[in-house]
C-alpha cells in the first residue's frame, strides 16, 4: 500500500449505513470485515515505521547524550499525519478493494 497516495479522510466522517452494508446485507458482518482489514493495515504501518526508525537507532549506554535527528522527526511526523487504519479500511471497503467471502456460502456450494 502506498501511503502517500491514500485519499482516506483524516478526520471523523459519517458514512451511509446502506453503502457500508450493501455488499454483505449485514452491517455487523461488514464491520467485522472492515475491522479485520484495519488490523492488517495497522500491522503493516507499524512494521514499516519501526523499520524506518531502526535506521536512526543509536546503541549508547549513556542517557546523557540525546541527539535530535531532523530526518527521524520528519519520518515520525509523516506517520502521525496519516489517516487512521480504520479510515483506510473503510475507504477500501467502499471502493470495493477488499475481497471477502462468506463461509456459509462456501459450505453450501460444495
Amino acid at each position: 500500500m502506498d501511503l502517500k497516495k491514500v485519499n482516506a479522510p483524516v478526520n471523523t466522517e459519517t458514512y451511509d449505513r446502506n453503502k457500508v452494508d450493501a455488499p454483505t446485507q449485514n452491517i455487523y458482518e461488514a464491520i467485522s470485515v472492515i475491522s479485520r482489514r484495519a488490523e492488517q493495515i495497522n500491522t503493516d504501518i507499524r512494521r514499516e515505521l519501526i523499520d524506518k526508525l531502526e535506521e536512526f537507532a543509536t546503541f549508547n549506554d549513556s542517557l546523557e547524550e540525546v541527539f535530535e535527528n531532523k530526518e527521524q522527526i520528519e519520518v515520525s511526523k509523516f506517520y502521525e499525519r496519516l489517516p487512521k487504519p480504520h479510515a483506510l479500511a473503510v475507504q477500501e471497503w467502499l471502493n470495493e478493494k477488499i475481497y471477502y467471502r462468506s463461509v456459509e456460502e462456501d459450505s453450501e456450494g460444495k
